[in-house]
């Protein structure tokens, strides 16, 4: 397919993430941003606890997780399971919708992950140009 066409078939969606109004700029910016990305790819290799997601999205604070959580829950992207336990247990796992979203982010990734080498070059390069370290 080509620029032209893909434009036009982009203009025939309903929504337009590059129009300042659009709803799907809040679901954008909760994939993509530091730890939505980072939360739906490890939910991708299946159903986490809180502390086990904690775990597994290294860096990411208790708050800062709930708060990521909270907003792909709303955008349809996970499911909370509370289970009538004593102690509670709460397990996280994506809906087929998320699972479509974390597909395509784990693309990105896994590319991102392997170009780095090109990429730091870049960076080594960029700095040296700019009399950086």
């Amino acid at each position: 397919m080509d620029t032209t066409q893909e434009r036009t078939e982009a203009q025939d969606l309903p929504y337009n993430a590059f129009a300042k109004a659009c709803p799907s700029r809040g679901t954008l910016e909760h994939v993509t941003g530091r730890w939505g990305g980072l939360t739906l790819g490890a939910l991708y290799e299946g159903s986490l606890r809180f502390n086990e997601l904690r775990r597994r999205v290294d860096g990411v604070s208790e708050k800062m997780l709930s708060q990521t959580l909270h907003a792909l829950q709303r955008d349809g992207l996970v499911r909370r399971d509370a289970q009538p336990t004593n102690p509670p247990r709460v397990d996280y796992e994506l809906t087929p919708l998320g699972r479509g979203v974390a597909e395509r982010l784990l693309n990105l990734i896994h590319f991102v992950e392997g170009q780095m080498d090109d990429v730091l070059e870049a960076r080594v390069r960029y700095d040296e140009t700019r009399g950086a370290l």
